[in-house]
């Protein structure tokens, strides 16, 4: 199938409750292909379901929204479109998984201390822990 030959077929998508006619590119693995702008307002991608702080809830896309970027190098990029009567809400962290997760941040992985900042993370290691490695590292090298 390619959806660039201009062809549009008639489909049917579910969206969880109600089944819609609607006109297609055609069909790739499966599913029902659009273009930009073209897919039924019950469709979304997992970014604007995101923004509508939903999440696809287990369910498998149910078409396929493909487009050609006009720049730098037109490639194609194709998105899974999920239903959004099937979608759930946002799950939020409880209060105490904030608490834990913000002092794992702080939290150098040398001396075990909670520090007043973030640890960097591409190190886990308080400051003075670092300053400490870095003058053995020197030192050994020297």
């Amino acid at each position: 199938m390619n959806p660039r030959n201009g062809k549009q077929q008639i489909t049917r998508v579910f969206d969880g409750r109600t089944h819609h006619v609607c006109l297609c590119r055609g069909f790739r693995d499966g599913l029902p292909v659009f273009g930009w702008g073209e897919a039924p307002s019950t469709l979304l991608t997992k970014g604007q379901l995101r923004e509508a702080r939903l999440r696809p809830n287990g369910q498998d896309p149910v078409a396929l929204l493909v487009f050609r970027h006009v720049k730098p190098y037109a490639r194609e990029t194709v998105a899974e479109l999920f239903s959004v009567e099937l979608a759930a809400p946002k799950r939020t962290a409880a209060p105490g998984q904030m608490v834990h997760a913000m002092e794992a941040r702080r939290t150098c992985v040398d001396c075990t201390e909670v520090q007043d900042y973030c640890v960097p993370t591409s190190t886990r290691q308080c400051w003075a822990c670092f300053e400490i490695e870095q003058a053995d590292r020197l030192g050994v090298a020297a």
